[in-house]
C-alpha cells in the first residue's frame, strides 16, 4: 500500500512539471507584451483663424441720389424703378416756371444786341467820312459790347434753367428708386431718383474695434445668401467708430458677375481672432487637470505629463505658447492607461519581446497583440473635448 502511495505521488509530480510552465509561460510571456500602444508626433508650425458671423447689407459699388435743382411741377415721368437707364437719357421734366422767363429775357436781350450792332454799322459809315467824333464813335461801340454781355449772360440764365427743368441720368445704371410721379410739386430738398452702377456690389458691415484689429484690405471673407456661399474681398476699414453705436465700418467688394439685390441682408464669416506662424499640436492630445492644460510626451518607452501654455484652438488644432519644444514627441492616443511615467510602445515600434512573441507565437489577446488590461494606473484629469 506504502508502495501505491510513492508511486502515485511520483506520477502527479511528473505530471505537475508538464502542466504547470505550459500555462504559466505564457503568461509571463503576456504580461511582457501587454504595454498600451500609442501615437506620438512632434509639434508643428501652423496658423489658426477662428471666424464669427456678422450681418451686413448689399450696397452698390457706385451710386447717384439725384435731387431737382429747382421747385417746380413735374410734366413728365419717362422712367420707374428697375430701368437700365444711360447716360444723359432724360429721367423727368419739371416746370420750373423761371424757364419762360429766362427765354424771354435772353429774346429781349438777343434783340438789343442786334438793334445794337446794327446801330454801330450805321455810325461807322459817318465815323469813316469824318462826320463822327472818336468818342461818340466809341460809345456805339460799347453799347455793343454791354449788349453781348447782357445777351450772354441771359442766354446761360436760360440755359441753366433749361438744364434744371431736365433731369438727367449721370452715369449709366439701374434705377433703384424712383420717388417721383406726373404732377407731382418738388423742391430742391426732395430725393427723386437713385441710379446704382451696374458694376460690383459691395457690402457695408460694423464691427467691434477688437475684430476690426484683424481685418484689413484685401483680406477675404465669406458672404452667404440663401444657402449659397460667395467670397468677397475687404477694401475698406474704418478708423473712426461710429458715435452712435461705438463699431466700425468696414466694406468689402463681391464679384461683379454675383447677382444681389441691394440693401438685401447677407451673413458674413470673418476673422474673430487668428494666429500666424505659432507652435500647433492636435486638439485631441491635450487633457486638462482642475483646468489646466497638459499632454503627455514619450521618451525611452515611457509616457510623461507636461503641463502647457494654450493658446487659441479650433476644431483640430490648439496654440501652445508654452511647455514644449518642437522636438518632443506628444502622444495622440487616447487611453485610460496613461498617467506620468507609465510604460507604452510606440505604434510600428519593434521591441525584442516582440521578436521572442513572435518565435514563440503569441496568445489570444487585444490589439497588436497586446493582452486584455493592462498595468497602467488610472488617468487623471479630463480629455479636451
Amino acid at each position: 500500500m506504502k508502495k501505491k502511495i510513492i508511486i502515485a505521488g511520483i506520477c502527479i509530480i511528473a505530471l505537475c512539471a508538464v502542466i504547470v510552465p505550459k500555462f504559466t509561460k505564457p503568461k509571463q510571456f503576456a504580461q511582457a507584451v501587454a504595454l498600451p500602444v500609442m501615437d506620438a508626433e512632434k509639434p508643428e508650425t501652423g496658423d489658426i483663424r477662428l471666424t464669427t458671423s456678422v450681418i451686413g447689407k448689399i450696397e452698390p459699388s457706385d451710386v447717384v441720389y439725384i435731387y431737382p435743382k429747382a421747385a417746380g411741377d413735374v410734366t413728365e415721368v419717362n422712367v420707374k424703378a428697375g430701368d437700365i437707364v444711360t447716360k444723359g437719357q432724360v429721367l423727368c421734366n419739371i416746370d420750373t416756371k423761371q424757364v419762360e422767363s429766362a427765354k424771354n429775357t435772353m429774346d429781349s436781350a438777343a434783340l438789343t444786341l442786334r438793334q445794337a450792332q446794327e446801330e454801330l454799322s450805321r455810325q461807322q459809315l459817318l465815323y469813316a467820312g469824318g462826320g463822327l467824333s472818336d468818342q461818340q464813335y466809341s460809345q456805339y461801340q460799347n453799347a455793343v459790347s454791354s449788349a453781348q454781355i447782357n445777351y450772354d449772360q441771359a442766354k446761360y440764365n436760360y440755359e441753366t434753367q433749361l438744364e434744371y427743368s431736365q433731369i438727367t441720368a449721370p452715369m449709366e445704371g439701374l434705377v433703384e428708386i424712383c420717388n417721383v410721379e406726373n404732377y407731382d410739386n418738388v423742391s430742391q430738398g426732395n430725393l427723386i431718383f437713385v441710379i446704382s452702377g451696374q458694376g460690383s456690389r459691395v457690402v457695408s458691415f460694423s464691427t467691434t474695434e477688437r475684430i476690426r484689429g484683424y481685418l484689413k484690405e484685401g483680406d477675404t471673407i465669406d458672404v452667404e445668401k440663401d444657402g449659397q456661399t460667395y467670397e468677397g474681398t475687404v477694401y475698406e476699414v474704418s478708423t473712426m467708430a461710429d458715435e452712435t453705436t461705438g463699431l466700425y465700418k468696414v466694406k468689402a467688394s463681391v464679384d461683379a458677375d454675383v447677382v444681389l439685390p441691394t440693401g438685401s441682408e447677407v451673413k458674413l464669416y470673418v476673422t474673430s481672432e487668428k494666429a500666424e506662424g505659432v507652435m500647433t499640436i492636435p486638439v485631441d492630445a491635450v487633457y486638462y487637470e482642475n483646468g489646466e492644460p497638459y499632454v503627455y510626451t514619450y521618451s525611452d518607452g515611457k509616457v510623461w505629463q507636461k503641463f502647457i501654455e494654450e493658446g487659441i484652438f479650433d476644431s483640430d488644432i490648439l496654440e501652445v505658447k508654452s511647455g514644449l519644444s518642437m522636438d518632443d514627441m506628444v502622444v495622440t492616443t487616447w487611453s485610460s492607461e496613461l498617467y506620468d511615467g507609465a510604460e507604452v510602445r510606440l505604434k510600428g515600434e519593434t521591441t525584442q519581446d516582440d521578436s521572442t512573441g513572435d518565435a514563440a507565437g503569441a496568445p489570444a489577446g487585444g490589439p497588436e497583440g497586446n493582452a486584455p488590461g493592462g498595468p497602467g494606473a488610472p488617468m487623471t484629469g479630463n480629455k479636451a473635448q
